[in-house]
C-alpha cells in the first residue's frame, strides 16, 4: 500500500564505494591551496605541483636511503617501452638535469630487447618499433644498447655462471665515494671544464650500439624455439629468461655493474602471487625484492654476483605511474608482447594478473596488503639446504637449488 510522505531507504549496496573525485571546493592535500587534478587514494587528491613533488620525492628516496648505486657507477637501465620503465628512464633524466635540486650521481645508459620474433612481428613491424624506439632514445639522450632477442644464441657459457661477488659497500664506503665525486668535480670547476654526467669517453652524441640485423638462421631459431614450447605460461617464463640473460651479458661486457629495471608495485604484487602458483615460493624474495632485510638485500638481486638489479620503482602503483605519465608527457612505445590478446585463462600469468586487477578495482588495498606481506620474505635457504655461495645453482634463474640430502631416504642394495 502506498504511503504518502514515507521516506524510504535503499537497502545497502554490497559493492565498495567508489574512489571520490575532487570537486569543486577541495583543495590539494599537500599545500592546502591548489586546485587537485588526481587522486591517488580515497581522499588524497593532489594538485599538479604537488603530485610532481611526491613522485620524484619517492624514487630519490628509493634511492638515497639504500645507498646502493656509489657516485660515478655506470648504471644500465632496462627499458621495454612501457610506462614503468619508461617513467623510470624519465626520472633519471630529469635528475640529471642542472636544474635538479639533487643531482643523481651515477652514470647512466639505456638497453632496449627487440623481443619481435617471440611476439611473432613481421620484419616491417619490427622496423617500425624499432624506429619508434630510437625517436625516445633521441630525447633521451643517454648511451644505448638495441639488442635483438635473437643474440641469445651467440651468448657465452659465463653468462649460466654466477661470478665472484664482491663485498656490499658500507655507509663509510659510500661517504668515501662520496666525498671523491665531489672532489673531483671541484678539480674539474676550477679548471673550468664543464661538468657531464657520463665521462667523457661516452659522449651521448657519438654513435650508440646500434641493433646489430639478427641473421635469418637465428630468427628462424628462435621461432621455432617459442613454437616448441606448447604452453603459454612455459613461453612467458621462456622469454623472461632468455630477456634477464641477455641484458645481463650486455651490463658484463660494457662494464656496467648495476641494472634497473621498471618492476611497479603492481606488477611486483602479481610477480608474487604468479610465482606462488608457479610453486616458486622458495625464491619469492629473489624474484620479487619486497624483503626489507637490511641494506643491501632489501633492495637489491645480486643472485649473479657481479651485476646487481634493483628495482627503483617497486614503491609506484601503476596507477600512480599512469597519472604522471599523463600529465607530464613521459613518453613511451607500446610493443605487443606474448600475451597481447591472449584470453584471461591462457597463462597462470594472465589470469593472476586479471585476478590481482580485478581485486585491485574494487577494494583498493588489495595490492599494498600483497606488498607489504612480500615485504616480510628473507632471503636465505632453510637450514639444510645447500646454501652458501658456493653451493649448486639453477642455469635458468641463478637460485640456490632448494635440495635437502639430510631427509632423502637411503635404502640397502638388495
Amino acid at each position: 500500500m502506498c504511503q504518502v510522505g514515507e521516506d524510504y531507504v535503499e537497502p545497502p549496496s554490497c559493492e565498495p564505494p567508489s574512489a571520490p573525485s575532487p570537486g569543486r571546493g577541495q583543495k590539494c592535500v599537500k599545500c592546502k591551496v591548489g586546485e587537485p587534478v588526481v587522486v591517488i587514494r580515497a581522499g588524497d587528491a593532489f594538485c599538479r605541483d604537488c603530485f610532481k613533488a611526491f613522485y620524484v620525492h619517492k624514487f630519490r628516496a628509493m634511492l638515497g636511503k639504500n645507498r646502493l648505486i656509489f657516485p660515478g657507477e655506470k648504471v644500465l637501465l632496462a627499458w621495454s617501452g612501457g610506462p614503468s620503465s619508461s617513467s623510470m628512464v624519465w626520472q633519471v633524466l630529469e635528475g640529471l638535469s642542472q636544474d635538479s635540486a639533487k643531482r643523481l650521481r651515477f652514470v647512466p645508459a639505456v638497453i632496449y630487447v627487440d623481443e619481435g620474433a617471440a611476439c611473432g612481428q613481421s620484419p616491417e613491424d619490427r622496423a617500425k618499433t624499432l624506429t619508434e624506439v630510437k625517436q625516445v632514445l633521441h630525447i633521451v639522450n643517454f648511451p644505448w644498447h638495441i639488442v635483438a632477442l635473437e643474440e641469445v644464441f651467440s651468448l657465452p657459457p659465463s653468462v649460466l655462471r654466477c661470478c665472484p661477488q664482491e663485498p656490499a659497500g658500507t655507509e663509510d664506503a659510500y661517504k668515501a665515494a662520496v666525498d671523491s665525486f665531489l672532489q673531483q668535480h671541484l678539480v674539474l670547476g676550477a679548471e673550468g671544464e664543464e661538468e657531464q654526467p657520463w665521462p667523457q669517453s661516452q659522449d651521448p652524441h657519438s654513435p650508440p650500439s646500434l641493433a646489430r640485423s639478427p641473421s635469418a638462421a637465428h630468427t628462424e631459431a628462435l621461432c621455432r624455439l617459442f613454437e616448441s614450447v606448447r604452453t603459454l605460461t612455459a613461453k612467458e617464463e621462456l622469454l623472461q629468461t632468455l630477456r634477464s640473460h641477455l641484458i645481463l651479458h650486455v651490463a658484463r661486457a660494457h662494464g656496467y655493474s648495476k641494472v634497473m629495471t621498471g618492476d611497479s608495485c603492481t606488477r611486483l604484487a602479481i610477480k608474487l602471487m604468479t610465482n606462488l602458483a608457479l610453486g616458486r615460493g622458495a625464491f619469492l624474495a629473489w624474484d620479487t625484492n619486497l624483503s626489507k632485510e637490511p641494506h643491501p638485500q632489501g633492495f637489491s638481486d645480486e643472485r649473479h654476483g657481479d651485476v646487481v638489479v634493483v628495482r627503483p620503482m617497486r614503491d609506484y602503483m601503476l596507477k600512480e605511474v599512469a597519472f604522471y605519465n599523463r600529465l607530464f608527457a613521459v613518453p613511451s612505445v607500446f610493443t605487443p608482447a606474448v600475451d597481447t590478446k591472449a584470453p584471461e585463462k591462457a597463462s597462470i600469468h594472465r589470469l593472476m594478473e586479471a585476478f590481482i586487477l580485478r581485486l585491485q578495482a574494487q577494494f583498493p588495498s588489495t595490492v599494498s596488503t600483497v606488498y607489504r606481506t612480500g615485504e616480510k620474505l628473507v632471503k636465505a635457504p632453510r637450514e639444510g639446504c645447500a646454501g652458501g655461495p658456493l653451493g649448486p645453482r639453477c642455469l635458468l634463474c641463478m637460485c640456490t637449488l632448494d635440495i635437502d640430502t639430510a631427509d632423502a631416504a637411503v635404502h640397502p642394495a638388495g
